[in-house]
């Protein structure tokens, strides 16, 4: 969701604090401080400062960040050491069990957590500065948009506070409507619409200015099967132009089709980075589909000192590539006709709960 870019003038003079209350225009390794508001000045999103193609769009460097007791409660440190980098055009998916910190990490990112220590950079430009702000899109997981409004409006509304004139907006407004199938609920108040309804349109908030970063909160939560394939679309559709798509969701078999790199977080910790494919290695299993099963083959599958099991279409055993060989010829041997081959992989979902498992022991 776009975040407000105006604040309200302070009603006492702003008072500077020295040290390490200061605010470094590249994201320099700091400790940030509440300081009094100020009225940004406005420009025009074009106006912004560009990176590199090769520069990281988000760099994270030993992040950490504590929430502090109160009374007779320790502080919670809920982030811890945090680092990692998010390429230009690329699907990044943050994963983790509930309390790993990923939340508090989009927090930080999004300027809405303050009081953190290390490096955090978005466009080259601190964690929440409001020049970064006005190119992210934002769908959180509890959003609320204002019942009272139609969608369009809704649309038209926050597309101008990222700075997009309204006949701007207003000529890029059927697009958007097509692209999440609203455009025949887009004169009803928000508040009439459908859990997934009001997904689809909060979707459509998040990207109507047409934002380089967008960040995506359980994108999926509340939607039918026919708009969660919708919804994949449009976040491959927004790589395949250039906008990077930041994802936290907890269906990881969507996370595993559409993510080029994914970071697994447990208790405020990164335990492992990498792409889908590095995350979901081979297993020792191997899969053969038969174009017929025969009766005995039960019988054939014994005289191997290895485990296997039945399935639909043939059997799973397994073994190494000596032994794989060894079984093939056994199946021809036998008149045993073989349909197809393949080495079974960890599903995202399997590794993940190896990893978080065996982290917690």
């Amino acid at each position: 969701m776009v975040l407000w870019q105006a604040r309200r003038a302070p009603a006492y003079p702003a008072r500077r604090t020295g040290g390490q209350g200061g605010l470094d225009r590249r994201g320099a390794t700091r400790r940030s401080s509440l300081k009094a508001p100020t009225i940004p000045t406005y420009h025009s999103i074009e106006e912004e400062p560009r990176l590199n193609a090769a520069e990281s769009l988000i760099a994270i460097h030993d992040l950490q960040k504590t929430y502090p007791g109160r009374w007779f409660r320790k502080g919670f440190q809920a982030l811890r050491g945090v680092s990692f980098d998010v390429g230009r055009g690329s699907i990044f998916g943050l994963l983790g069990p509930n309390g790993a910190g990923k939340t508090t990490l989009i927090k930080v990112l999004m300027g809405l957590a303050p009081s953190w220590e290390g490096q955090a950079t978005i466009f080259g430009l601190s964690a929440g500065d409001p020049r970064a702000r006005r190119r992210i899109g934002f769908l959180p997981e509890a959003h609320r948009l204002p019942g009272y409004l139609t969608g369009i409006q809704v649309l038209r509304l926050y597309a101008m506070y990222s700075g997009r004139s309204r006949p701007w907006v207003d000529e890029r407004m059927p697009g958007w409507l097509e692209t999440v199938d609203m455009q025949r609920d887009a004169h009803r108040k928000v508040r009439e619409y459908s859990k997934g309804m009001q997904q689809r349109i909060g979707l459509a908030q998040a990207l109507i200015h047409e934002p380089e970063l967008v960040f995506l909160d359980e994108p999926t939560d509340g939607v039918d099967p026919v708009g969660r394939a919708m919804i994949r679309t449009v976040v491959q559709e927004l790589r395949d132009k250039g906008t990077t798509v930041f994802i936290n969701s907890h269906l990881l078999m969507e996370v595993e089709q559409i993510c080029d790199r994914v970071v697994i977080m447990s208790k405020g910790r990164i335990i492992r980075e990498g792409t889908v494919k590095e995350l979901t290695p081979s297993t020792g299993w191997v899969e053969f589909r038969l174009t017929s099963v025969p009766e005995d083959l039960d019988r054939l599958l014994a005289a191997f000192e290895m485990p296997w099991k039945r399935t639909e279409e043939g059997f799973a055993i397994d073994c190494d590539r000596a032994l794989q060989n060894e079984v093939i010829d056994r199946l021809r041997a036998s008149s045993v006709a073989i349909d197809s081959i393949a080495r079974r992989k960890l599903t995202l979902e399997e590794s993940f709960i190896d990893l978080v498992t065996e982290k917690a022991r």
